[in-house]
C-alpha cells in the first residue's frame, strides 16, 4: 500500500512539474527561443518554418498569425522597465527614439490578448501618426485618463493587467539569416509614473 501511495505521489509531482514547466516555457519562452531586452520579449523564430515546438505552441495559444522574423519583429512587454507588472491602476510613459524600420506600431491589450474597450476607440499608435518631439523621440502616455501628446487608454478596470505589443515591419538592419534586428537602445522604455 505504501508503495502505491509513493508511486501515485511521484506521478502527480512529475505531472505537475512537467505541465507547469511546459506552460511557463510556452508562455514566457527560454533564452533559446526568445530575445529579452529590458521589459520586451521577442520570439526570434515566430512565423518561420524552422520555428521550434515551443514557439509554435506559443503562437497557437496566442492565436496570432505573424509574418516571419525576416519581414517583421514583434516585441511584447508585460512589465515596466523596473520589472513590475503592467496594471490598469497605474499610469505609464512609454518613450523612445525613432526605430529604424519602414513602419511600426505600439498597441495595448488586456492580459487575455483583447483590445481594451474605450470611448475614444484608441487602441494603438503607429509611426506615421505619432506626435514626436523635435529630436525625433516620442512619448506615449498609457493611463485611464486622457493625457497630452499621445494617449493610449488603459480602461476603467483597476484590476486589469496590461500587455503592450510593439510591431516592427521591415527592420532596416538584418543579420546573416535575414532576421530583422532592432538595437536595444531603440526599444522604448516603460516608466511607471503613478498608481491609484
Amino acid at each position: 500500500m505504501r508503495t502505491i501511495v509513493f508511486v501515485i505521489a511521484v506521478f502527480a509531482a512529475a505531472l505537475f512539474i512537467g505541465t507547469g514547466s511546459a506552460w511557463y516555457v510556452i508562455d514566457h519562452g527560454t533564452p533559446l527561443t526568445t530575445e529579452r531586452i529590458g521589459p520586451w520579449a521577442s520570439w526570434t523564430t515566430e512565423g518561420n518554418p524552422i520555428a521550434d515546438p515551443y514557439t509554435k505552441a506559443h503562437l497557437a495559444r496566442s492565436g496570432r498569425l505573424p509574418l516571419t522574423s525576416t519581414a517583421a519583429r514583434y516585441f511584447v512587454a508585460r512589465t515596466d522597465s523596473d520589472g513590475y507588472a503592467l496594471s490598469a491602476s497605474c499610469e505609464y510613459a512609454i518613450a523612445g527614439p525613432s526605430i529604424n524600420a519602414r513602419w511600426w506600431s505600439l498597441a495595448v491589450y488586456n492580459d487575455q490578448g483583447f483590445v481594451i474597450d474605450n470611448p475614444s476607440q484608441r487602441y494603438s499608435f503607429n509611426s506615421d501618426e505619432l506626435l514626436r518631439h523635435a529630436d525625433g523621440t516620442y512619448r506615449v502616455n498609457l493611463s485611464k485618463n486622457a493625457r497630452p501628446e499621445n494617449w493610449l487608454p488603459s480602461g476603467d478596470d483597476p484590476d486589469r493587467n496590461l500587455v503592450v505589443m510593439l510591431r516592427i515591419y521591415s527592420p532596416r538592419v538584418t543579420d546573416a539569416t535575414g532576421t530583422g534586428q532592432v538595437l536595444p537602445d531603440r526599444l522604448p522604455k516603460i516608466e511607471r509614473k503613478s498608481c491609484d
